[in-house]
């Protein structure tokens, strides 16, 4: 059968040509979502990526043009655009307890910072910086995300990202530096 006629058997809502595109390309979508979401997922998230291409074609077949390719390429596509979302959410959404002295240390500006007192401030000079930099810098040295995840996850490219990375270090050594001067 060409694509043109499961499709419009689809839009029909005939339920055995969905079985066979389910048949056909389940395996493939699942490689293409799994390779996305392989690092943050779970199997379900793999999972209801896969289903929720299949729904989307039940409920939207009207959507495909078999003049433009092939049923096989617009729903690999679909799949991931749906993984590369579901990704994003993922890690934006992944919110662990944050460890201070776990966060400190990874951080690598402890150095110096022996005394309780220190490491509070330490704190308060990251909160003094702009959410972005504060999220990347969490991302970066608690979650020990690499910096073309934070990019993906956040929309941003990676030499943003290691640039906002590089400057709000800066920004934190010249806050901790002025705060030093003030304590002396």
């Amino acid at each position: 059968m060409q694509d043109a006629q499961i499709i419009e058997k689809i839009k029909h809502k005939d339920e055995a040509a969905m079985a066979k595109v389910i048949d056909q390309y389940a395996r493939l979508l699942w490689t293409i979502a799994d390779a996305v979401l392989e690092k943050v997922g779970t199997t379900q998230d793999v999972e209801e990526c896969v289903a929720d291409v299949f729904i989307y074609l039940w409920q939207h077949a009207e959507n495909y043009n078999p003049e433009k390719g092939k049923l096989k390429v617009w729903l690999s596509i679909i799949t991931r655009t749906r993984a590369i979302n579901r990704y994003r959410k993922l890690c934006q959404s992944q919110a662990l307890p944050l460890q201070e002295e776990i966060f400190l240390q990874r951080l690598d500006l402890t150095e110096h910072l022996e005394s309780q007192e220190k490491k509070t401030l330490l704190l308060s000079a990251i909160n003094l910086l702009k959410e972005e930099e504060r999220d990347i810098l969490t991302r970066r040295y608690y979650y020990e995300q690499k910096p073309k995840t934070i990019a993906t996850a956040l929309g941003l490219s990676v030499k943003r990202v290691e640039n906002i990375l590089y400057r709000a270090k800066q920004k934190l050594r010249q806050i901790l530096a002025d705060q030093k001067e003030v304590l002396l």
